[in-house]
């Protein structure tokens, strides 16, 4: 059996990684020369692309001025010498041209949300165009008929009550369009039928709760949870847990890198139990969605050796990152992900709850919120500016919703600069705050006229078109991954190099987990230090940054251990968390909960590329002006004729 240390230098995309080898280790370094090649060792490549990137990206360079950044130009010139393989991605920069040009019309920058998009922005504006829609100039026309069924990405959700296991057992009644869209995702997912059960609810958040309002606490007492960051979704799952009779348990995090606190964590998972009983439910992400840390696959065989039932969390996973995951190896009880529906567009979509057909036996007939029917839209019109929303970390304000749905979304406008006051932190389900206008109702709502029901037998004859699932499995998880790896670890190496012009030389950024890594995830974590080592305010840098049209949010990060060398320092980075601004500290059950720090986050989607990461790194080299904020105030004051506080 594998040891954990063993198990910790597999990557998960670790069919990708003997796919890029070949042409990296031929690569230029800063002086010119190439590395040597290497056994064919997974480990030694991953340290060689580590030394590599923080050699050769800038290298003997520090930034102490904004002004004396490099040009894009100069960036993306030296980019590709450094990763040469990014030019074998250039397909996506095509498929975002053609599909997403509303992204470089816009000038919008979107890192603010983790997930996988169902359709793209052509096929909502083949269908304006052809619904006799006046289209904007500036964007590419050409002559088309008018859409079939099929063409039309539009659709809402319909609340569903009742009993999740019930549901499971007896079945439900599916329409055409929600038959055919389950079996889209499943084959996209890689998951069979014949060994789970796929649910829709309205959102992550719901898919989460809905798990714990069925799960068997009072036999199966224990709910153990594995984030580093504060997550609505679990939130909601633990309070429900909690009231079932659950006895939660959260793993930790060493600073200053957030690993897991593996003998803990063991210590927690192997406790003794009764023969024959299980313990619970571990609740184990793939990767911090807010961080990027990627998690070792072993800690679920670990669990499941010793009794737990297992609950993956696949949201923060790439497009791909299923086609590796080995499902059929490691075989988890449930799993849940998310869709939104249009990248940089609009952000609602549906969560997407798994349950392993052996495991509805640990479920109980209990009465269940959150499940949905997907309702198409036979005569669509423009999109609702609210939603039921996928899952990111945002920061915005609520919208109406279905009565048993959570709070909205906490990420910035998809589609302009949102207004952020409030300091609570909240995840996904609704829209994120922007410059929308309101709605006047949920896009959840109950159905008012009989649902068209569909024999399954006819279901494979049925052509749903999510765009943007095609995309991505025509280009692949090799191209997908490398394109991710080689873009956040140029901007975590950049970002390092920005220093404040003083004799103490303090860094400007403050990089929470994963650096420089080959196997770490698309997100990163990070804050902005002024010149006197002072953290500025998470919300105050988003707010600045929607006014630079780039779409960021921020988060919570918790659970964080620090070993007694870091003493001193845990006195200083830590924070006890506030809501809304007014100084009032959150309560829960566990005190230690309202202790951690707040971070800006930057999500890297598969239709980012090289401008959308050189613009976040322009942006906050800002920064190192020390009027920047000020400034900022003024100008604003200016062209709006009023104060503001920023």
């Amino acid at each position: 059996m594998q040891t954990l240390n063993e198990s910790s230098q597999t990557c998960p995309q670790c069919c990708c990684c003997c796919c890029c080898t070949t042409t990296f280790f031929n690569s230029p370094t800063s002086q010119g020369n190439t590395i040597p090649r290497l056994r064919n060792s997974s480990a030694e490549w991953r340290h060689s692309f580590a030394v590599t990137t923080a050699s050769s990206i800038f290298p003997n360079t520090q930034f102490t001025n904004h002004e004396s950044l490099p040009s894009l130009h100069e960036s993306f010139n030296e980019f590709t010498k450094v990763y040469p393989e990014y030019s074998e991605t250039e397909q996506v920069d095509h498929v975002r041209a053609k599909d997403y040009f509303h992204l470089s019309l816009s000038n919008q920058t979107c890192l603010d949300y983790i997930g996988i998009g169902l359709f793209s922005y052509s096929q909502l504006q083949r269908h304006d165009t052809s619904n006799n829609q006046a289209p904007s100039s500036s964007i590419p026309q050409t002559r088309l008929s008018p859409p079939t069924y099929s063409d039309i990405p539009f659709f809402g959700l319909s609340c569903k009550t009742g009993s999740l296991k019930n549901l499971l057992l007896h079945g439900g009644q599916d329409s055409e369009f929600e038959a055919a869209m389950r079996k889209r995702i499943m084959n996209f997912l890689n998951i069979s039928e014949n060994d789970y059960f796929m649910v829709f609810t309205a959102n992550r958040t719901s898919a989460f709760k809905l798990v714990a309002d069925s799960y068997q606490f009072q036999t199966s007492r224990k709910l153990l949870t594995v984030y580093d960051y504060e997550s609505e979704a679990v939130e909601a799952m633990i309070s429900s847990s909690e009231k079932r009779g659950a006895r939660v348990m959260s793993a930790e995090f060493s600073w200053p890198r957030l690993r897991i606190q593996t003998t803990k964590l063991k210590k927690m998972i192997k406790r003794k139990r009764k023969k024959k009983k299980r313990k619970g439910l571990f609740v184990f992400p793939l990767s911090s969605r807010v961080t990027g840390a990627r998690y070792p696959y072993l800690w679920m065989s670990i669990a499941q050796e010793n009794g737990w039932h297992v609950l993956v969390d696949a949201c923060a996973l790439g497009p791909k990152d299923m086609d590796c995951f080995g499902l059929s190896l490691f075989q988890p009880d449930f799993l849940i992900c998310s869709f939104y529906k249009v990248f940089g567009e609009n952000p609602s979509g549906f969560g997407c709850l798994f349950i392993k057909k052996s495991a509805i036996s640990s479920l109980e007939s209990s009465h269940s919120a959150g499940i949905v029917n997907l309702v198409p839209e036979k005569q669509p019109h423009q999109l609702s500016d609210d939603s039921s929303g996928t899952d990111l970390e945002l920061k915005h304000k609520p919208t109406p919703t279905c009565p048993h749905e959570e709070k909205p979304f906490p990420l910035s406008s998809f589609s302009g600069p949102m207004q952020t006051k409030k300091s609570d932190i909240v995840e996904a389900g609704e829209p994120p705050d922007s410059k929308l206008k309101p709605t006047q109702c949920s896009e959840i709502e109950e159905v008012q006229e009989p649902v068209q029901t569909l024999d399954k037998s006819n279901v494979q004859d049925t052509d749903i078109r999510c765009r943007c699932l095609d995309q991505v499995d025509s280009l692949g998880l090799i191209l997908i991954t490398n394109r991710s790896r080689f873009l956040i670890n140029w901007l975590v190496n950049s970002m390092l190099k920005l220093k404040h012009p003083n004799t103490q030389g303090v860094s400007l950024v403050k990089i929470y987990g994963p650096k420089v890594k080959f196997d770490r995830g698309s997100a990163l974590a990070f804050n902005i230090f002024d010149w006197k080592g002072e953290r500025v305010d998470p919300a105050l840098v988003q707010k600045l940054a929607d006014r630079s049209n780039i779409s960021m949010s921020y988060a919570f990060l918790h659970h964080i251990w620090f070993a007694d060398k870091y003493a001193v320092e845990k006195g200083k980075v830590l924070q006890t968390k506030v809501v809304g601004g007014q100084g009032v500290v959150r309560t829960t059950n566990k005190k230690k909960d309202n202790v951690g720090i707040t971070v800006i986050t930057a999500a890297l989607g598969f239709l980012v590329n090289f401008e959308d990461v050189y613009k976040l790194w322009a942006f906050v080299a800002r920064f190192l002006d020390a009027d920047f904020v000020e400034k900022e105030r003024w100008r604003y004051i200016a062209i709006n004729q009023k104060t503001v506080e920023v």
